[in-house]
C-alpha cells in the first residue's frame, strides 16, 4: 500500500500525537518516513512602524528557527528509531507551510501525507483556514488526517 510517509510537524502537542500514530502506521505497513518541518518566512520588516530588520537580527531569527526545527525533528527520529522505522528529516523555508508540505512530499517522492488536524478555533479557521485544509486542497496525494 503506502511505502513512504511524509510526517509534517510544527512541534505542537497535537502534531506530536499524530507523529506517533504515523510512525505506528508506517511500522505496520513496512514503510519509511520523512519527517518535515517548514520554517516560517521571516518578513524583512518588524510589525511596528514598518522598520526593517537588520541582517544580523534576521540571521539570528533564521538560526533559531532552524535549531527549533531540528529539535522537533530529532523527537520524530527518536520515536521512529525505537519503532524500527527508517526515518530521514527535511527542513525548508517555503512561502507558506502548506506549500512546503506539498513540495516536500513531491520532492521526497512520498506516496502519502500523514498529518494532524489542528484545532484552531472555529472562527480562526473560518478566517484563515488550516494548514491541513490547504494541503488537502493543493495535493493529489492521499492525506491521512489524524484527530
Amino acid at each position: 500500500m503506502f511505502k513512504h510517509v511524509l510526517l509534517p510537524t510544527d512541534g505542537s502537542a497535537v502534531a506530536r500525537k499524530a507523529l506517533k500514530a504515523g510512525i505506528r502506521l508506517a511500522r505496520e505497513l513496512g514503510a519509511r518516513v520523512t519527517a518535515y518541518y517548514a520554517i516560517d518566512a521571516t518578513p524583512p520588516y518588524s510589525y511596528s512602524e514598518g522598520y526593517l530588520l537588520g541582517n544580523t537580527l534576521r540571521k539570528e531569527f533564521d538560526k533559531r528557527a532552524h535549531e527549533q526545527g531540528e529539535k522537533y525533528l530529532a523527537e520524530v527520529v527518536k520515536v521512529a528509531k525505537a519503532a524500527g522505522v527508517p526515518c530521514k528529516t527535511l527542513i525548508t523555508r517555503p512561502a507558506t507551510a502548506h506549500q512546503g508540505i506539498v513540495a516536500a512530499a513531491r520532492s521526497q517522492r512520498c506516496d502519502v501525507i500523514f498529518m494532524a488536524s489542528h484545532g484552531r478555533g472555529d472562527f480562526a479557521t473560518l478566517l484563515l483556514g488550516s494548514v491541513t485544509q490547504k494541503v488537502l486542497a493543493h495535493t493529489k496525494l492521499p492525506v491521512l488526517v489524524y484527530r
